[in-house]
């Protein structure tokens, strides 16, 4: 829902956490993409008392010696997952965990293995008792302690009513290995208790970026082994994943910044002052976009949201310079989104479509959008896109999520207070600065989803199957199928589900494989396969994209002659690879095919001589009684 009533209820909410000690920088955004509600901020600053520095350790944030960083690859996508993770190590030895990267949350946590109540995420809960270098974090006169005053705890609230509550520890964190940055020993969450999405979500928990004295950025600099910054670059409309710096980078020259004012928020803040659509500046007063908390950024929010007056004018103006567009109804009746056909699939040609839209800062500096840093794909039209900027109900802040960012390059320059952009392909963001890039994840192409689902990542990480071209082979994708029904009931309509789903997804019947089915009790399970249409070996990036929209998005209706269904498990497989035997096997039979060819044509050519010489052999008349007489037996009986 987006009505008003809802935005209040949620500003209430945020009150009351604030007034009972909550982290209500939490309650700046809402990940969940299957909801478009108008982002809610807090009225106070947040109170972070778990853990504070002394004033001497605030002052000090000069490093000591040449500035390292950490490049980090980013999995999954904003706009399927609602999310971006990357990946963390924990404890000596390490254990891995796939983080959500937020610079609106304040602490780092993972689920501890005496969690009482976790969901089942991407990896295995964290194991103090397995980490050589563990420590509990001990009741101190600067945090919140346990009932038995013995640790000192956390406890985190969320606006859509997930939360994260448990004890703090110490251990050593890795940031892989191809990092500059060496392990560190840095304080953590480890969880007792989840609800809501963070209980549900298969990204282990949150790596939290933003201001404060728990978050991972701020107790790097404290320790001076990196300066006072970061960064975060998303990848676009066709390509999830991405990268992330922390400490600083090198900023490319046509990099545009702009004012950061930590004082302003306890987020942080841009001084966008107007946006452009086609050329135009909108008619706004230019102090629409400084009120409230300003204008935010959050990379864990999806969607953009506009004060009332500045969304309007947008809206207009978009639709003014797309008149050669059909408008039609959104994926989702319960919005009312703004949607758009006969753009294309090509996501390179959208410009000739849709408008460019410009935001001017204070500075006159300008950033330049293209069509998919304010559009989204529309799930059941091919073709179609929304706009991916609402309005932000009454509240008349400014709130940039993941969408405004796509291949562009945002640096956090906090010791300048600055932030800083720069239009690039994210997925090719080490090689245009110049830097080595992290490992490829160790899962190849296939991450994972926030319902706890393989999940594609699309994005180049060395893995097989990359072409230089900025293609993913994608050879087939996967899911599974769990239906109340039983397997002998379920037998005789397999080619009707067959076709159904091929229905569903918009493609070919003979593109969809049954690859196993198992039952369990009285309900089946089924491996379906989706291979590449007619006889081509792999799928375009487009195609496969498309594909597992209408598969996240739960887009796979079937009649209730099937019952209850769920789909999960979602990935993609390279190309199938033929061994070094199959090539063996390949050459003997090829050798033995010629062998024969060989073989036979010699054979006949012998037979055709023969013949020949038979044929030269003089014809003799035979004279003979008996010859005559024997003739004559061969005649017919009168």
């Amino acid at each position: 829902m987006k009505p008003a009533s809802f935005t209040a209820t949620f500003t209430i909410l945020c009150i009351i956490f604030t007034l009972v000690d909550y982290d209500v920088v939490s309650c700046l955004h809402f990940s969940d993409t299957s909801h478009r509600t108008a982002m809610v901020l807090p009225l106070f600053p947040p109170k972070d008392t778990s853990v504070r520095s002394s004033p001497s350790q605030l002052s000090g944030r000069l490093l000591q010696k040449s500035p390292v960083n950490a490049q980090m690859a980013l999995h999954d996508d904003l706009l399927i997952n609602g999310y971006y993770t990357t990946r963390l190590w924990i404890g000596t030895p390490p254990q891995r965990f796939a983080l959500i990267v937020d610079t609106g949350s304040t602490v780092t946590y993972v689920p501890c293995s005496t969690c009482e109540q976790c969901g089942k995420h991407q990896d295995p809960r964290f194991q103090p008792e397995m980490s050589s270098t563990y420590q509990p974090v001990k009741c101190n006169i600067d945090c919140t302690c346990d009932n038995e005053r013995e640790q000192c705890i956390y406890e985190r609230q969320y606006a859509e009513m997930s939360s994260s509550s448990g004890v703090l520890g110490q251990d050593v964190v890795s940031f892989g290995n191809q990092s500059e940055l060496a392990p560190q020993r840095a304080v953590f969450g480890c969880e007792n208790r989840e609800t809501g999405d963070l209980y549900s979500q298969h990204a282990d928990g949150i790596m939290g970026l933003g201001r404060g004295d728990l978050s991972i950025v701020d107790q790097l600099v404290e320790k001076h082994v990196i300066s006072d910054s970061f960064s975060l670059c998303y990848g676009g409309m066709d390509f999830g994943g991405g990268a992330m710096v922390l400490g600083g980078i090198k900023p490319p020259a046509d990099m545009v910044f702009t004012n950061s004012d930590p004082g302003r928020s306890p987020y942080y803040n841009i001084e966008l002052k107007e946006i452009h659509v086609a050329g135009k500046a909108l008619s706004l007063n230019p102090r629409v976009f400084d009120g409230n908390h300003g204008t935010v950024l959050d990379s864990g929010t999806t969607y953009a949201y506009l004060p009332e007056a500045a969304f309007e004018a947008f809206k207009s103006a978009v639709m003014k310079a797309a008149l050669s567009l059909k408008l039609i109804e959104g994926p989702d009746p319960n919005y009312k989104d703004i949607c758009f056909s006969g753009a294309g699939s090509d996501i390179s040609q959208l410009s000739k479509s849709f408008p460019p839209v410009d935001m001017v800062f204070s500075n006159g500096k300008k950033l330049s959008l293209s069509p998919e840093n304010y559009l989204f794909r529309h799930s059941k039209v091919r073709g179609a896109y929304c706009l991916g900027i609402f309005q932000n109900g009454k509240d008349a802040t400014t709130l940039l999520g993941g969408i405004i960012v796509r291949n562009t390059l945002v640096t956090y320059d906090r010791q300048h207070e600055m932030v800083g952009f720069w239009k690039t392909n994210c997925s090719d963001l080490w090689n245009r600065l110049n830097l080595s890039p992290p490992p490829p994840s160790p899962s190849g192409l296939v991450n994972t989803n926030s319902t706890g689902s393989m999940y594609p990542t699309l994005v180049p990480t060395g893995s097989p199957g990359y072409n230089a071209s900025g293609e993913i082979k994608v050879g087939f994708i996967t899911f599974y199928m769990s239906l109340s029904v039983n397997h002998l009931d379920l037998n005789p309509h397999m080619t009707e589900l067959t076709h159904l789903i091929a229905q569903e997804l918009d493609i070919n019947f003979s593109q969809v494989h049954l690859m196993n089915l198992s039952t369990k009790g009285n309900d089946s399970l089924i491996k379906w396969a989706i291979y590449p249409a007619g006889s081509a070996n792999y799928m375009t990036n487009a195609a496969a994209v498309e594909i597992i929209h209408r598969l996240a998005e739960n887009r796979v209706r079937l009649p209730d002659t099937f019952g209850s269904y769920k789909l999960f498990e979602w990935g993609i497989e390279p190309p199938p690879k033929r061994s070094g035997w199959w090539r063996s096997y390949l050459i003997v039979v090829i050798a033995l095919s010629v062998v024969l060819i060989v073989g036979l044509s010699a054979f006949v050519g012998w037979l055709i001589w023969r013949r020949g010489k038979e044929s030269a052999v003089p014809y003799e008349r035979v004279e003979s009684v008996e010859s005559v007489v024997r003739e004559q037996e061969l005649q017919p009986l009168k």
